[in-house]
């Protein structure tokens, strides 16, 4: 456990301090247990995450304790190397690769990550500690754990827009906001597909979603199956995965075969595994978690051997779609990136903020004027074509 920091003062003037432990350090942390109950990425996410992505992520806690010696509340957070560029793509950072010839670290910083390594954040707040109190209490010595770290950049990773207010704070010490790509929502509370379309989505739109879904109508072996544990076909998801994700121009986290496993086997409450098989083959499959009214998208795999032709993406949504319907939700929501399709099936924008700072002043006086211009969001043309775009901002 590290040294304590200067936290703030809670409710009846109470201090608090802050320090660091590890995940071998957590089970003394009584409160650790009911983190993030009220997400569907609770505790156990974030303990499979530490599990299995340890070779690009030093995962860590930030605990809260008051001045009794109780832990409070525990904040997930991470270390990473981190392109401070990346997702901008090669034809903008032309002159900075030129750079990175003779100095390839260039804007490429050690950073603090408070919230999630896969997946948007949630401040930790608890029964007897509100957000603002949780916000306070970590924006008032952040630096000095990151200097401590040996960190150069803090980052609050993709934090939904609702907490804008407790993170204030943060903006009143030096950090910048700026949009991380947004997630998406869907309103599905109709009775089923067709009757989305019919009242949704405009006529031409419907042409064109049936006319995709057409190409695979005519194939009786594709069957969809659904279940809460993917261990025993892991070895046919895993491929499907990368093929996904090598194809993606924004790549962060890159999961692996344990943490598939792991998230069906720990948390099978919150889990559901969509695969599509043609024959005995499996040509695609999502990763999806459920929270109250809502089905989650997460993860997509496709063989692209076959995806393109059979416009898979359409009829793997089409699914989900109608079970979801089928099985009571009311929203689908969807993490980001591939925004063409989303725009015309008329989800809604579900903003992420970004809020950044360096460690050094100087530094951080210009980073702050040029985040707003280095977040992918301000050059996706397709998300300006969303009626409520400007939200992200």
């Amino acid at each position: 456990m590290s040294a304590a920091s200067p936290g703030a003062f809670g409710p009846r003037r109470e201090p608090f301090s802050v320090t660091v432990v590890s995940r071998s350090e957590l089970s003394r942390c009584a409160p650790w247990l009911s983190t993030f109950t009220d997400q569907r990425k609770d505790y156990r996410y974030y303990e499979i995450l530490n599990d299995t992505l340890q070779s690009d992520f030093e995962h860590r806690y930030f605990v809260i304790v008051d001045n009794h010696g109780r832990v409070r509340a525990i904040q997930p957070f991470f270390l990473v190397d981190q392109d401070i560029l990346e997702g901008l793509g090669p034809e903008r950072i032309y002159w900075i690769s030129l750079i990175r010839r003779f100095y390839p670290r260039f804007l490429k910083l050690r950073a603090l990550m408070v919230g999630c390594s896969a997946g948007e954040a949630h401040l930790a707040a608890t029964d007897t500690l509100p957000v603002d109190i949780v916000a306070e209490t970590l924006s008032n010595g952040i630096v000095a754990q990151a200097k401590s770290l040996k960190a150069q950049l803090i980052v609050l990773k993709e934090f939904p827009s609702r907490y804008r207010k407790a993170l204030h704070c943060f903006v009143q010490r030096g950090f910048a906001r700026a949009p991380s790509m947004p997630m998406t929502k869907l309103d599905i509370g109709y009775d089923s597909f067709d009757a989305y379309m019919t009242k949704a989505l405009k006529s031409s739109t419907r042409r064109k979603l049936r006319k995709k879904l057409a190409a695979t109508a005519d194939i009786s072996d594709i069957s969809m199956s659904v279940t809460d544990d993917a261990t025993s076909f892991v070895d046919e998801i895993y491929p499907l995965y990368l093929q996904v994700f090598e194809r993606s121009k924004m790549q962060f986290e890159k999961l692996t075969k344990d943490f598939f496993c792991q998230v069906g086997q720990r948390m099978s409450d919150k889990v559901r595994f969509f695969a599509w098989r043609r024959g005995n083959v499996l040509v695609a499959f999502s990763l999806c978690m459920v929270q109250g009214d809502s089905l989650y998208a997460e993860y997509v795999g496709f063989d692209y051997a076959v995806a393109l032709d059979l416009h898979l993406y359409h009829y793997v949504v089409r699914d989900m779609i109608s079970w979801g319907i089928s099985n009571g939700y009311r929203w689908f929501r969807s993490s980001g990136l591939n925004y063409d399709p989303k725009l015309h099936m008329r989800h809604r924008l579900d903003p992420l903020d970004l809020y950044v700072r360096h460690t050094s002043g100087l530094a951080n006086a210009i980073f702050g004027l040029a985040l707003p211009w280095i977040v992918p969001a301000r050059y996706d043309a397709t998300l300006r074509l969303f009626p409520d775009y400007q939200e992200l901002w």
